[in-house]
C-alpha cells in the first residue's frame, strides 16, 4: 500500500507519519517545507512540495499511485481543502481518504461547523472516506504552561464544566487503523479519552506530576476572550475557543466513548498518564 499524509509536519500527522515508517511502509508527505519534513522523517519517506492553497499539478502530482490519504486540515475555511483533495483523490483513483474531524460536528460548538463543512466536501466527492471525530487533544494543555510553571495557576472560563481529552498517540493509532485496514470505510469513529476532567482537576492532576500545587481560577468569557486575543488576535479562531469554553462549562462537551478501544482494542490513555510524560513543560 502506498499512503500520502496531508499535515505531516503537525501533531497529529507526524505521529501517523512515523507508525507508517515503523510499519515498514515508505509514505509520502504533502508538506509546504521539504527541509521541515526532511528534519522530522530523514530519508524514510517521500517528499512531495506543495500548498492546498494553491495546489495545481502538485497535489495531483503527489497523489499518483497513492492508495490511502490521511488529511489534517485546520481553520474556517477548512472545507475549501478538504474538498481540493478529496475530489482530487477521487479524480486519481485513490482507495480512502481519512480525515481528522472533531466530535464538535455534532454540537456546532467552536470548530465543529468548519469540520461538518469538510465532511460534507469529503462525502460530496464520492471517494472511499472515514471520518476521525477526535475530543479535545491533551496536548492542548501544554498551552497552559507558561502560567503554571511561572505563577502556579491555570486560568480558564471553563467553571466547573468537563471535557474527555485525548492522548494525540490514542488519535494517531486510531487513525492507522483505519487507514491500513480500511474497516472503518463510510464511519464517523467518535474518540475521547477515558474520562471527562474539569480543568481543575486537570490542573491537580499537573500539579502532581511536577510536585506542587496547581490552583485553578475561573475567567468570565469576556476575561477569556481577550487573553486569546492576546496572543492570537481577533477573528473566527479566538471566537471558537471561547464558544468551546462555554460550552464545557455549560456540560455540553462532556462526552465519554469507548471509540478508542472499539477500534485499537484498548483503553485510552489517561490524562495522568500525559502529565507525567509532559512534566518537563509545566516545571
Amino acid at each position: 500500500m502506498k499512503y500520502l499524509v496531508i499535515g505531516a509536519t503537525g501533531n497529529i500527522g507526524s505521529r501517523v507519519t512515523q507508525r507508517l515508517i515503523a510499519r515498514g511502509e515508505r509514505p509520502s508527505v504533502f508538506a509546504r517545507s521539504a527541509k521541515k519534513a526532511e528534519v522530522l522523517f530523514g530519508n524514510k519517506v517521500d517528499i512531495r512540495v506543495g500548498d492546498l492553497e494553491t495546489p495545481r499539478s502538485s497535489l495531483a502530482a503527489a497523489l499518483a499511485g497513492i492508495e490511502g490519504v490521511f488529511l489534517v486540515s485546520d481553520g474556517p475555511d477548512l472545507h475549501t481543502r478538504d474538498r481540493t483533495v478529496a475530489f482530487a483523490a477521487k479524480s486519481a483513483g485513490v482507495g480512502h481518504v481519512v480525515k481528522l474531524s472533531t466530535l464538535d460536528v455534532h454540537t456546532g460548538v467552536g470548530t465543529g461547523p468548519w469540520h461538518a463543512r469538510g465532511e460534507a466536501a469529503v462525502r460530496e466527492s464520492g471517494v472511499a472516506f472515514t471520518f476521525i471525530q477526535a475530543a479535545g487533544f491533551m496536548s492542548n494543555a501544554l498551552g497552559w504552561s507558561d502560567a503554571i510553571r511561572e505563577e502556579g495557576v491555570l486560568r480558564s472560563s471553563t467553571g466547573k464544566g468537563k471535557i474527555a481529552f485525548i492522548h494525540p498517540d490514542d488519535i494517531a493509532d486510531v487513525a492507522i487503523a483505519a487507514l491500513t485496514t480500511r474497516n472503518h470505510d463510510s464511519q464517523s469513529l467518535v474518540i475521547t479519552g477515558p474520562e471527562a476532567l474539569s480543568y481543575g482537576e486537570m490542573a491537580a492532576t499537573i500539579g502532581g506530576a511536577v510536585g506542587k500545587r496547581v490552583r485553578f481560577e475561573e475567567l468570565s468569557d469576556k476575561q477569556a476572550f481577550a487573553g486569546v486575543v492576546g496572543w492570537a488576535g481577533k477573528g473566527p479562531y479566538a471566537d471558537a475557543l471561547v464558544d468551546i469554553w462555554r460550552a464545557v462549562r455549560e456540560g455540553r462537551l462532556a462526552t465519554v466513548s469507548d471509540g478508542v478501544k472499539q477500534v485499537i482494542g484498548r483503553e485510552p490513555i489517561p490524562f495522568n498518564r500525559w502529565a507525567e510524560e509532559n512534566a518537563d513543560a509545566f516545571q
